[in-house]
């Protein structure tokens, strides 16, 4: 049994609520069905109420403690409520009223997303806060990973292009440098490795050429060294042009261009000249 306190404070309680029920008159109920309300503010005036109840039931859905059976009763009714609030947007047209389904402010979710657009015609099953988490709820929101797509060949002959090649390697000049500055070392290296080899032949063909006898007489083995020796050395003389015939050469060459040059100026002038008499005619 409850104490004497707790039977008073009941008892006040009751007084208050039924004189603040006097004052305000019975608490007007809202219509089953939307149709049933012929008063455009009287229709807004249920919208807007839906509207604060769903609000509230949605931060309640975010309490992911509340149990899984209160979840999905507050999840159920937060849907109810979305689906009437689209009646009554719907009989707010038919009395004349604004379209609040394209205009209207929007409850959205803790995503920014909205809750009540299209409610009732191909939105379907809406899932809000705690209710995400719920079994067999949560494997629907689940993203499955992304499949690793073989590219065809023709794909990837697509994406060949000059810089595959290396056509544009040397456009930037870094190329040039880098290929420069290793190829010095290899070019020297290959330059005294052929002048120790030159150094080498010479030295051997100076030993042949001195074991010959100076009577001009030579024996068998020196004869056999002279043979080998010529056969290992051919040399081709080729008479090379001086600097001068170089010069005279350079500058016949520049001569036939520019008497080119003029030549095919003074038919282009006649031919001016000719065309311009005809016009004249």
């Amino acid at each position: 049994m409850a104490r004497n306190e707790e039977k008073a404070q009941s008892m006040l309680n009751r007084w208050l609520a039924g004189k603040q029920q006097e004052v305000k008159g019975d608490r007007e109920k809202r219509p089953y069905l939307a149709s049933e309300c012929h008063d455009l503010n009287e229709a807004d005036k249920w919208r807007q109420q839906i509207l604060r109840e769903i609000g509230r039931k949605v931060m309640d859905i975010q309490n992911a403690g509340l149990g899984e059976h209160r979840i999905r009763d507050l999840n159920d009714e937060i849907n109810k409520l979305i689906r009437e609030k689209g009646h009554w947007e719907r009989r707010i047209v038919e009395l004349g009223g604004p379209d609040y389904s394209k205009v209207g402010p929007k409850v959205t979710d803790s995503e920014g997303r909205s809750l009540v657009e299209a409610a009732g015609r191909g939105a379907g099953y809406r899932y809000f806060g705690a209710a995400k988490q719920l079994p067999g709820v949560r494997e629907l929101f689940e993203r499955e990973a992304p499949r690793q797509v073989r590219r065809t060949r023709a794909e990837m002959h697509r994406a060949i292009d000059a810089d595959y090649y290396g056509f544009r390697d040397e456009e930037d000049g870094i190329l040039e440098k880098v290929e420069a500055e290793a190829e010095a070392p290899m070019r020297r290296q290959a330059i005294d490795e052929w002048e120790e080899k030159e150094a080498e032949r010479q030295a051997a063909f100076a030993d042949v050429r001195g074991g010959m006898p100076e009577g001009g007489a030579a024996d068998a083995g020196g004869q056999g060294a002279r043979e080998a020796a010529t056969a290992t050395q051919f040399v081709a003389y080729v008479p090379l042009p001086d600097q001068k015939e170089i010069e005279q050469k350079v500058l016949e060459s520049k001569k036939q261009q520019l008497l080119k040059q003029y030549i095919s100026a003074e038919e282009a002038a006649k031919q001016q000249q000719a065309r311009e008499l005809l016009n004249r005619r």
